[in-house]
């Protein structure tokens, strides 16, 4: 598969245009998200189908909850992430390359859908957007087929690689993991500004809920989730915010609590 979305600079250097994060990537090494590699200034894709995760989810653990309820989703999963999120809940295919996977080309990911008399593909666990090329061609199919395509992601992506995956997308969940920048800076490598950015790309298409973590503490008071909220609303107050319970993981022992706010 040919890999999309980047630039050849002198030196054999690549620079990859496919997130915000613009990696300038030399021969023989990978982004930060560790899945797009130089290869003797080619940009090569060793993951390309490699599947982590495969299951039938109900469509509200994605979550969308307004979305098909009831439905059930076949959810694929993926390695590697744009982010650092040291609470991460899938670090183990987020944070690593060396998990178990399976190759799955697209054509098979649909049958697969069709055979489970799946509503579609949710493209999700750990982050798919930077498989674009993998989820792209499986959401064409799966489109063909008359299956869903549902995003479960970062929304940490440039507007042009987004808008090639929105002509395919039915429906997104997007991970605003804050709202203010500092903590997207200081906690997990990347800028809220562009996930919103996303988000108001995504709500002019698609359905979409968005989704926040809430850790005590660290972030998500009451007064950044109204702010949230008054976003999301003005984009559309039909959107669904869900805030998530956060529970230790991963690099993070902060005890759990009983209340959200």
């Amino acid at each position: 598969m040919t890999a999309r979305f980047y630039e050849k600079k002198e030196d054999r250097v690549l620079e990859c245009r496919l997130c915000p994060h613009r990696c300038r990537i030399t021969p023989g090494r990978h982004g930060l998200c560790a899945v797009r590699f130089n290869s003797d200034g080619e940009m090569a894709l060793p993951f390309y189908g490699h599947i982590s995760s495969l299951a039938s989810d109900p469509i509200e653990k994605k979550p969308l909850y307004h979305f098909y309820p009831g439905a059930q989703i076949l959810s694929v999963g993926f390695l590697g992430c744009s982010f650092h999120c040291p609470f991460c809940q899938n670090y183990r295919i987020s944070r690593s390359t060396d998990a178990p996977t399976r190759v799955l080309h697209p054509r098979d990911l649909v049958d697969e859908a069709l055979r489970a008399g799946s509503l579609g593909i949710a493209y999700t666990y750990s982050e798919p957007l930077i498989h674009l090329e993998y989820v792209l061609e499986s959401a064409r199919l799966a489109r063909e087929a008359g299956l869903k395509n549902v995003l479960v992601s970062n929304g940490y992506i440039n507007p042009e690689p987004a808008e090639s995956l929105l002509e395919y997308l039915d429906a997104a969940n997007i991970d605003l993991k804050a709202f203010g920048p500092g903590f997207y800076k200081q906690e997990i490598g990347g800028d809220v500004e562009e996930v919103k950015r996303f988000i108001c790309q995504a709500a002019a298409k698609i359905h979409l809920e968005v989704t926040t973590l809430v850790i005590p503490g660290k972030k998500s008071s009451v007064e950044e989730i109204g702010a949230a909220s008054d976003f999301i609303a003005s984009l559309n107050p039909a959107i669904a915010y869900h805030l998530s319970a956060y529970y230790p993981t991963y690099r993070y022992s902060l005890p759990p609590h009983r209340r959200l706010c």
